[in-house]
């Protein structure tokens, strides 16, 4: 049975906020953290993506720090008191303007900072002072370097998202973050998934915590449709439009494993005439927020993004989301598909699956517990064309659909190959020919029989020479000797 927000007796002012915001029933982990970190108790917490974590660790810290709010303007009565770290700009961004909502009605402050962004206005607000600090690893140790932040008074560390925070990845970063805190203060850690290898590490900062399950690890929100397409890759395109249009779907996300790959598929889809934008990490922050805020107001119909829109981002009423690349992380398989189907709403998650990706797959399978057949998918025969167009002839015929635009440009390029073969062979020179030799054109006749012997046997030897061929003989020359006389005897 689902417990209503009234059962936690929270301020007036608090309580106001989350009912303006529309907040009645409590998800499962809000149910069991909020109580638990309303007693000052260190949490490690799993739930599925989509079913409201940043409420459960919100409400319960502003709800024991309003013993500390203030109006006063002097800085030193601001004292950061609570740290949120997050893995990624858009995360840290979403979950400060949440908090922000939470603390309206209060005299709490908050900010957030992250990278990508001038940090001039980021410091003018830390100047001010403020008790919620919500920031990304690397702008955070900016600031602290920079000594615009002081970090010596703080009392609650969540890390959300935490698997990736103590990847290997941020766990440097991490570790010099936490030796600024004090040792005396209460962690939270929340994520999706949590492997063994990271429970035993997240151990180690904190002290007797509480581990809150509400559902098995690694599992996946079971309003979502769960699909997998055998599909070649020059095919993807081609179904990923086909399944669109089939099911009506007005918005998706679009998930690829590169940057590259990411921009070019982007600009692909924009030209088959679908309203697109791409997201990814080489992108300034500035485009980033814009992208996601086109998305947000339904001004574009396909994100296509990498991994840094995978985790957090809670964007209500998305109703699909297509795998156009399988992830090499299985993990990031149950975040990718978490971006619909959020808060008990139903959804769609679609993968395509090429040859090479099979192993891939076989992981995702392995972590979630859940075996996943492969479906054929057949691409529609192309449309017949609509309108006037010029078939290639000099001539003008009616059609012009996109089928047949698609099989004439084809045609084109065919022709065209045609064309510069031919003409290339034309360039080439040609080889000379060779005289025809009336001896070795005719046929083989045998010699007459007969007691001649083979020339090679009749054939006298040459009388092998004495001299070696090196030495030269003494030329021959008349000469005049004298005699010796007669004795007598």
């Amino acid at each position: 049975m689902s417990q209503s927000f009234s059962e936690l007796q929270l301020s007036p002012n608090l309580a106001r906020a989350i009912a303006e915001m529309g907040y009645e029933s409590m998800t499962p982990i809000q149910a069991q953290a909020i109580p638990v970190v309303l007693q000052g108790r260190d949490v490690m917490g799993a739930a599925q993506t989509g079913t409201g974590k940043t409420a459960a660790f919100s409400l319960p810290l502003l709800q024991r720090m309003l013993k500390h709010e203030n109006a006063s303007t002097s800085p030193a009565r601001h004292p950061v008191r609570a740290l949120v770290l997050l893995p990624t700009r858009e995360l840290a961004d979403q979950v400060a303007d949440q908090v922000k909502q939470y603390a309206k009605y209060t005299q709490l402050r908050s900010t957030v900072v992250f990278g990508g962004m001038d940090m001039k206005p980021q410091t003018a607000e830390l100047k001010k002072g403020v008790e919620v600090l919500v920031a990304t690893p690397g702008r955070l140790l900016d600031h602290i370097e920079a000594k615009n932040c002081v970090l010596n008074q703080v009392e609650y560390v969540v890390l959300d998202e935490a698997d990736r925070m103590l990847d290997i990845g941020f766990l440097p970063d991490l570790q010099r973050i936490l030796s600024y805190l004090p040792k005396n203060r209460t962690t939270l850690l929340f994520s999706a998934t949590f492997s063994p290898e990271i429970k035993r590490l997240a151990s180690s900062y904190l002290q007797d915590p509480i581990t809150i399950e509400v559902a098995r690890s690694n599992a996946t929100a079971s309003t979502v449709e769960q699909h997998f397409y055998r599909v070649d890759d020059d095919d993807k395109r081609a179904v990923l439009r086909q399944i669109v249009r089939e099911r009506g779907v007005t918005q998706a996300f679009v998930f690829v494993n590169s940057k590259l790959g990411c921009a070019r598929l982007a600009r692909s889809l924009e030209r088959d005439g679908l309203k697109t934008t791409a997201l990814h990490g080489d992108k300034s922050q500035d485009e980033r927020l814009k992208a996601l805020d086109a998305f947000k107001q339904g001004q574009v119909d396909l994100l296509v993004c990498t991994d840094v829109a995978a985790r957090g981002l809670d964007i209500k009423d998305v109703p699909a989301v297509f795998n156009f690349d399988i992830p090499f992380n299985a993990e990031d398989y149950v975040h990718r598909i978490g971006r619909t189907g959020r808060a008990g709403a139903s959804g769609l998650a679609v993968s395509f699956v090429s040859g090479k990706d099979t192993r891939l797959m076989a992981d995702i399978e392995k972590l979630i517990g859940k075996k996943f057949e492969l479906e054929a998918v057949e691409l529609e025969a192309d449309r017949k064309p609509t309108g006037r167009f010029n078939d290639g002839q000099r001539a003008w015929r009616e059609g012009g659909g996109e089928g047949d635009r698609d099989q004439r440009d084809i045609r084109a390029a065919r022709e065209s190959r045609t064309a510069r073969g031919s003409a290339e062979e034309r360039r080439q020179p040609r080889a000379p020919r060779v005289p025809a030799d009336p001896l070795f054109d005719r046929p083989y006749e045998p010699s007459p029989a007969g007691d001649a012997k083979p020339d090679w046997e009749a054939a006298s030897p040459k009388p092998a020479s004495r001299l070696s061929p090196n030495i030269k003989t003494r030329k021959k020359v008349p000469a005049l000797f004298k005699s010796t006389p007669p004795t007598e005897g």
